[in-house]
Parts: structure tokens; C-alpha cells; sequence
């Protein structure tokens, strides 16, 4: 390997391009802060771009808890985020509030959506039983064999590749350095610090760049983890395989349609993205005919008229999972090393109080919130 090696600086650098870390960019450059972003391939390319765009914190919960607590709290930052995005940017990002359709098909689903309404009730949250005609005058294209619903008008969604590429034109605007093609190799300490990091680089031939900064950020999803573990810091995060199909929709959908971890979600120009699955196979980015099939099984059984419409393509995505399914934020054991990762299925909806949260722990020394439950000394 020649080694080809320069010099670069900022006062953060940001490791891991996604949706998460451009988002902090973003933050921290409206700080005044310099940041350089690097991404191993191309940024926004990986998870965010692989990704359905549900902003579902309620839909996705059975009984509110903290966590809940923390996704609401993001979801409730969209509407401005969206505005500040498409004004920095130029861009127009499609985002709406249409709330989603839980529908129930099995008994089980039926007892589960019963459970879903019963404890989101106490709660006080606002959520509607419907029955299955008043389901289908929501949407009639659903399956006749609809036994129950749920309405839930909080939850969102937005397309989440015009949203990560529109914040990195943003970020841009704004002076954030780019690095797409960096695979940082190394995290390079003096003392108790991380001075720089390596990050090889294709010219011809392999060659390694040294980045600096004062404060650096591990947003890297998946593949956060093999950064730290020369340290001894064992982040139990593992890659989970969602594959994902999108058609074009002669009729459109009107809102969010999901059962169980089956879901349609609008997309503009009237297409439709149809997920998911969820497989544990390591860091295999692949499009499998198992997958297809039972993507296509589950989502006609929601809306028969899937089968006939034209397909456009397929692709698969890896979501960074911990061993408790909740993100990993703040500090560690290295004073200028924070993390922002392990988000798992939840990282578009997280994007704007990850930004938040971590820009204040970098400018200010501590975040508006509590974060002890997603620390990550929580694992070591």
C-alpha cells in the first residue's frame, strides 16, 4: 500500500454520512463550528437512503415509555426542521402529516392492535378505533378481509433519500467538507484523546489521509463499532438486512397503510415503497428472492392490487441494531469521541434531536435532555 498522507483539519470530524451525521453537521456548522464529514462510500447512500421514511413513533408503540418519549420529541421537531432544510437547501422535500392506517387481518393482529388502543388510550394519546368499513373508506383499496384498524393522525413520513440529499446540499451551503470514499481505518490518541483519524482512500492505487480536529463524532451505523473495539470499547451493534420494493401506483395512497412489520408508504409521483424484512445475515447487502416473496406476500394481504402493479426496483439497506434496540449517544470513555449511532429502525425519524442532542453536547457540554439510558457505558 503507498501511503500518501495529508493533513486535514476542522473543529469536528464527523465519521459516518448518513442522514444522523449530516444532520449534526448541519447543527454544528450553524454553531460556527468547521466539520468535515467522512463516508466510506458515498454520503446518504447506506441506511438513509435504503430506508421507508415513517415518522411512526406512535404506530410502532405499544405502551409510551421514555423512549417513546424521545421519539415524539423528534418527530414534533419535523415540521420546522423540513422548513429550515428546504430554505437552506433550495430543495423541496416531500414531508406530510397524513397519520397512518394500522390494520388488523389475524386474530393475533386484531389482539395486538385491541392492546395498541387500550394502553395508548390510558396514556392519553390520540388514537381512533375504526371498523373495517371505516377503514376502507379511508382507503378502498384495502383487503376485504380487514377485521380491525387503528388511526393514528401523529404519525408522519417523508421521503427520506430527498431529505438526506437535500441536508447535505444544506450542509454544504453552509462550508461542510465533504470526504466521500474515506474509510476511516484508525482513531489515533494522544493520551486520552483522539488527535486524528486514518482514512484509506482510492487514487490509482490505496492511500491514506490523517484528519484532525478537537472533537470527533462516530455516526457510522453499522460499522461503528469495529472503530472503537482496538480500545477494548465492545459496542454489542450488529447489522439488520431490510429489503425493500417500490411500484408505480395508479392510484397513489393517501397515508401510511401498515400490518404488523408489513407497510406501504406514499411516495410522490405515485409510486409506493413496500417493506420490509428483518434479517441478521452480518454485513450481506443483498436482494433476495425470499425476501421479495415475502415482502410481496405481506403487503398483498394489506392491498390485494399490489400484484399487479409495475414494478420499478429493489434494494436493500443495513440498519445499525444494538442488543437493547436503543441508539447509542453521548460520550464515552474518551472525552472528545461521542457517539450518535445504533439507531436500528429509527434513524430518519431521529435525525433532528440526534442533531440536536449531539451539537449541544459538542458546543455546550451537555444536552437539553436526558440521554443516560442511551450512554454508551451502558455497555461496558
Amino acid at each position: 500500500m503507498a501511503e500518501g498522507i495529508s493533513k486535514n483539519t476542522a473543529d469536528v470530524i464527523i465519521i459516518g454520512g448518513g442522514l444522523i451525521g449530516c444532520s449534526i453537521a448541519l447543527r454544528l456548522a450553524q454553531a460556527g463550528r468547521s466539520v468535515c464529514v467522512l463516508d466510506r462510500a458515498n454520503p446518504g447512500a447506506e441506511a438513509s437512503a435504503a430506508a421507508g421514511g415513517m415518522l411512526a413513533p406512535q404506530g410502532e408503540t405499544v405502551e409510551p415509555d421514555a423512549f417513546f418519549d424521545l421519539c415524539a420529541a423528534s418527530r414534533d421537531l419535523y415540521p420546522e426542521f423540513i422548513r429550515e432544510v428546504n430554505e437552506l437547501s433550495g430543495e423541496r422535500v416531500d414531508y406530510h402529516r397524513d397519520g397512518s392506517l394500522l390494520v388488523g387481518i389475524s386474530e393475533q393482529e386484531c389482539r395486538e392492535l385491541e392492546g395498541i388502543f387500550k394502553a395508548q388510550s390510558r396514556a392519553g394519546l390520540p388514537i381512533e378505533s375504526l371498523k373495517p368499513e371505516q377503514a376502507r373508506a379511508r382507503f378502498n383499496g384495502l383487503s376485504p378481509q380487514i377485521q380491525s384498524a387503528l388511526f393514528i393522525g401523529g404519525d408522519h413520513w417523508v421521503d427520506n433519500e430527498q431529505l438526506t440529499q437535500a441536508v447535505i446540499k444544506a450542509c454544504r451551503r453552509l462550508g461542510v467538507t465533504f470526504c466521500a470514499g474515506r474509510r476511516v481505518t484508525k482513531l489515533n490518541l494522544n493520551g486520552d484523546r483522539v488527535e486524528s483519524v486514518g482514512a484509506t482512500y482510492f487514487s490509482g492505487e490505496e492511500a491514506t489521509s490523517r484528519f484532525s480536529a478537537e472533537h470527533f463524532v462516530i455516526a457510522a451505523g453499522c460499522w461503528s463499532a469495529a472503530l472503537v473495539e482496538p480500545f477494548g470499547i465492545k459496542l454489542p451493534i450488529e447489522p439488520c438486512r431490510g429489503q425493500m420494493i417500490e411500484f408505480d401506483s395508479p392510484e397513489g395512497l393517501p397515508l401510511v397503510i401498515r400490518a404488523g412489520h408489513h407497510y406501504l408508504v406514499p411516495r410522490p409521483g405515485r409510486r409506493m415503497v413496500v417493506g420490509t424484512t428483518s434479517e441478521y445475515v452480518g454485513f450481506e447487502k443483498a436482494v433476495t428472492g425470499e425476501g421479495l416473496r415475502s415482502i410481496l406476500a405481506g403487503a398483498e394481504r394489506i392491498v390485494p392490487f399490489v400484484k399487479d402493479l409495475r414494478f420499478r426496483r429493489a434494494w436493500s439497506g443495513l440498519r445499525p441494531d444494538t442488543a437493547d434496540h436503543l441508539p447509542i449517544l453521548g460520550y464515552g470513555e474518551i472525552p472528545n469521541l461521542v457517539f450518535a449511532t445504533g439507531h436500528f429502525r429509527n434513524g430518519i425519524l431521529l435525525a433532528p434531536i440526534t442533531a440536536r442532542i449531539i451539537s449541544e453536547l459538542v458546543v455546550k457540554g451537555s444536552a437539553h435532555c436526558p440521554i443516560e439510558a442511551y450512554r454508551p457505558t451502558r455497555f461496558f
